[in-house]
């Protein structure tokens, strides 16, 4: 089986695990290499959740929509990221969620019951439940981020929280404008207002998805 062994080594599932032992523990897992083109959806709401997936290539995002059919973005996704596992650890039998491709994507889709019965390997269970721990807490942060009361509080949570991960004062987001606002739960015209107003104070800069903190006192 042909895989991206770069991004299964940023995969926290297999964190610690020889290399030589990655190949084995996929095969005993029964893991299925699939394409997806942009827009194309790699797991379906409503479908069974007994599936967890590997981003090998490209880019993704988690979403769902309401009754009314408006897009929440829940989470972007990058080579070497795991989904699906906290519905399938759940036992959740039906997806509450799609994730689409954004871009041309390379995934592993794997069982679940093929991890607990054929991974075979007791620092793969410690590392899925380290991914389980870990999203919880970044749920956390976004709940915090989008609880704020206005969309200017909103954005600047997000980006203050964008710049500490990248440990600089610019860094580059996952989302163009559509997709940050629905990531936020603002009105993408709203949104690109106060980006203007906020460049306009001094605040930050920005060009597509690329930002720099400039004046934190504007917040």
């Amino acid at each position: 089986m042909q895989v991206h062994f770069e991004a299964l080594a940023r995969c926290p599932l297999f964190e610690g695990v020889p290399g030589e032992d990655v190949a084995e523990a996929l095969a005993r897992m029964g893991a299925k290499p699939a394409r997806f083109g942009p827009g194309e959806l790699i797991f379906l709401e409503g479908s069974p959740a007994d599936r967890v997936g590997i981003l090998l290539a490209g880019a993704a995002r988690v979403q769902r929509e309401d009754f009314l059919g408006n897009r929440e973005i829940l989470s972007a996704l990058a080579p070497g990221d795991l989904f699906g596992e906290a519905f399938a650890c759940a036992g959740v039998k039906r997806l509450p969620v799609s994730v689409e491709a954004v871009e041309p994507c390379r995934v592993l889709l794997i069982r679940l019951d093929g991890i607990i019965e054929g991974g075979g390997n007791d620092r793969v269970f410690l590392n899925l439940l380290r991914v389980l721990a870990t999203k919880n807490l970044r749920l956390n942060e976004k709940l915090a981020i989008t609880s704020r009361r206005t969309t200017r509080q909103k954005l600047m949570a997000y980006l203050y929280s964008q710049a500490k991960a990248a440990g600089s004062e610019a860094f580059t987001i996952p989302f163009d404008r559509q997709g940050l606002a629905d990531y936020l739960g603002v009105d993408r015209s709203a949104l690109s207002a106060e980006i203007g107003k906020l460049r306009r104070e001094g605040v930050i800069e920005s060009e597509k998805n690329r930002f720099r903190l400039l004046n934190v006192e504007g917040m």
